[in-house]
């Protein structure tokens, strides 16, 4: 048996105060026998303070900005050393080799081991104002399996999850800051339209691909923006197993990742059940179908 957590949590500017969160939520996770913790996007750091036009910008200024910190640097050192033999899903802002270039990123692993690490492809909102673009996706063998890596927005794209699970993920982590609707926001945050559209997602994903869900985000406030919580672990079913709702706190399931493979794949098996053969237009840049539609989103 493997038991997973995901976590909602409001992480700031101030790394001291993100550690000291991290060292929590991991001696809570030791008591509750949790193998794998997912926390979530820009956990080190914490996230952008607004999205859209008037969103933070390196253009502007980087003193808003969350630090930029390197895979192998010190600030990632520090996290395994509160984390030891736990396996981790963390998110950062990545400094790239040129010293310059930042991803909005995320690393997997436990004390002595990065297993991987994954930087955000696809972005919402004037967020590639602060960060450049991921070109790619990862799946990475841990000691709770296979696991694939998500950030936010990328939750939105089937073909995001799909090709990680045809990689053979078991698991796929998906991390967020992920906030409420910016117009018209329902008074309770729970029923808000972003909120609906963020536990979909997760639901849809996890079933479309029959692999375990792990949804982290953001909770609380932070700038201009109010989170929407509601980490979670969904199963291959897209049953939610274990959630947070709009709260701070960790949702955790107890789960047989083999056996609940064998039974989700034993009939309908959505991998096996594929036809690319009629999925051409879905890859090709250049189809007319694809045209079309990118046409009309930039008239």
């Amino acid at each position: 048996m493997t038991t997973i957590a995901a976590v909602a949590a409001n992480f700031t500017r101030d790394l001291d105060q993100n550690y000291a969160l991290i060292a929590s939520l991991v001696a809570e996770a030791r008591e509750r026998d949790v193998d794998f913790l997912v926390l979530p996007e820009a956990a080190i750091g914490g996230y952008l303070s607004s999205l859209g036009n008037h969103g933070d910008s390196v253009r502007t200024s980087n003193r808003s900005l969350p630090p930029a910190i390197r895979l192998d640097g010190p600030e990632i050192g520090r996290v395994q050393q509160l984390v030891g033999d736990l396996v981790v899903a963390i998110g950062f802002c990545e400094l790239a080799d040129d010293g310059v270039t930042r991803y909005n990123a995320a690393a997997l692993l436990d004390g002595s081991t990065v297993y991987g690490s994954y930087r955000k492809v696809h972005q919402p909102l004037g967020e590639g104002m602060s960060y450049s673009a991921g070109s790619g996706y990862g799946v990475f063998d841990t000691p709770v399996g296979r696991v694939g890596l998500q950030i936010c927005y990328d939750k939105a794209f089937p073909e995001a999850a799909r090709i990680m699970a045809l990689d053979g993920a078991q698991i796929i982590a998906s991390l967020s800051a992920w906030p409420a609707a910016r117009t018209a926001t329902a008074e309770n945050l729970q029923e808000d339209r972003w909120t609906y559209r963020f536990n979909t997602f997760d639901v849809a994903r996890a079933l479309d691909n029959q692999v375990f869900w792990v949804a982290s985000n953001q909770s609380g406030t932070f700038g201009s923006l109010r989170y929407v919580g509601n980490a979670k672990v969904v199963d291959p079913g897209g049953n939610i197993l274990a959630t947070t709702l709009l709260g701070s706190g960790m949702a955790v399931a107890e789960v047989d990742v083999d056996q609940t493979f064998r039974t989700m794949r034993a009939g309908m098996f959505h991998l096996r059940d594929r036809r690319p053969d009629v999925y051409g237009a879905l890859a090709d840049a250049d189809a007319p179908e694809t045209a079309k539609w990118r046409d009309l989103a930039h008239a």
